[in-house]
C-alpha cells in the first residue's frame, strides 16, 4: 500500500469510528413494550414469508410435469 492510500484508509476508519460513536450516543434501549411490538412484527413477517414460500413450493409442485 502506498502512503497516500494508507492515510486515506486511516482517515476513513477514523471517520467511521466518529460516526459510530455519534449513533451509539443517540440510541436508547427499547422499553419492554417496544421490544414486544418489535418481536411481534418480526414474527408476523417471518410467518408471512414462510407461508408465501410454502405456497410457491406447492404451486411449483403442482405445475411441474
Amino acid at each position: 500500500m502506498e502512503p497516500e492510500e494508507n492515510r486515506s484508509l486511516i482517515t476513513r476508519f477514523k471517520s467511521f469510528l466518529t460516526q459510530s460513536k455519534r449513533v451509539f450516543k443517540i440510541t436508547k434501549k427499547p422499553t419492554m413494550a417496544e421490544f414486544k411490538v418489535i418481536v411481534k412484527v418480526t414474527g408476523i413477517g417471518i410467518v408471512i414469508i414462510g407461508i408465501l414460500g410454502f405456497l410457491i413450493h406447492i404451486m411449483w409442485t403442482i405445475v411441474k410435469p
